[in-house]
C-alpha cells in the first residue's frame, strides 16, 4: 500500500489478511448489512471512508487486536500493541513494569 493510504485503511487489511478473512466476512462479523459489508470494507481500507471508532472497535474485537492498534503508525508500536492486547492482564502488567523499569533507566 502507498504511503497515502491513512493507517486505518493500512493496519485493517493488515490484521484481516494475517487471519486469512474476505472483506466480506469481516463486514458481516463486525455487523454491517451483508449487502454493504463487502464494499463497505473495501471502501474502509482503500481509504475512501474513515470508520468512525465504534465501527473500528467492532472490527478491533472481530479481529483480536486493540483498537489503538489500528491507529498506530509505527510498525513496531503496531506489533507491540497486538502483543499487548493478547496478554492477560497479569502478563500485561509485568510487560508495564519491564517498560517502566527501561524507561527510568534511559532517563
Amino acid at each position: 500500500m502507498d504511503s497515502d493510504t491513512p493507517v486505518v485503511a493500512r493496519r485493517l487489511k493488515e490484521a484481516r489478511l494475517r487471519l486469512g478473512m474476505s472483506q466480506y466476512a469481516l463486514g458481516v462479523a463486525a455487523g454491517i448489512d451483508e449487502m454493504s459489508a463487502s464494499p463497505r470494507v473495501n471502501q474502509y481500507e482503500r481509504g475512501k471512508h474513515a470508520p468512525d471508532f465504534q465501527m473500528v472497535s467492532r472490527f478491533a474485537a472481530v479481529l483480536g487486536v486493540p483498537p489503538s492498534y489500528l491507529y498506530t503508525e509505527a510498525d513496531d508500536l503496531a506489533e507491540a500493541l497486538m502483543l499487548l492486547g493478547n496478554l492477560p492482564t497479569d502478563k500485561r502488567m509485568q510487560v508495564l513494569d519491564v517498560l517502566r523499569q527501561l524507561a527510568s533507566e534511559s532517563e
